[in-house]
């Protein structure tokens, strides 16, 4: 059965600064808080994955990326959900 890990990355360093966490761990809330303190975010969405190594080769060929742009492509609600975010984007630069 695969696991399920949370990616988390600095921003602004193009998917390079990340580290994860298995999200079925004990200490997942306590170490998800710690990690968000340091300044990281989350990124994307959780990976399937049926092993840490797997899921960060995953997470590396932005597996998730493609999985949207799939569901983009072939989903009216999900091609709703990147206008939103691509027009909040527009108006929080133009503050």
């Amino acid at each position: 059965m695969a696991n399920k890990y949370q990616f988390f990355t600095i921003p602004n360093s193009k998917r390079q600064k990340f580290t994860y966490l298995d999200m079925a761990s004990n200490t997942f809330l306590k170490e998800k808080d710690a990690l968000l303190a340091q300044g990281y975010e989350v990124e994307d969405d959780s990976i399937y994955a049926d092993s840490a190594q797997e899921a960060v080769e995953k997470y590396k060929s932005n597996y998730i990326y493609a999985l949207e742009e799939y569901n983009a492509s072939t989903n009216p609600y999900y091609s709703l959900i990147l206008i939103y975010k691509w027009l909040k984007g527009l108006f929080v630069r133009a503050k």
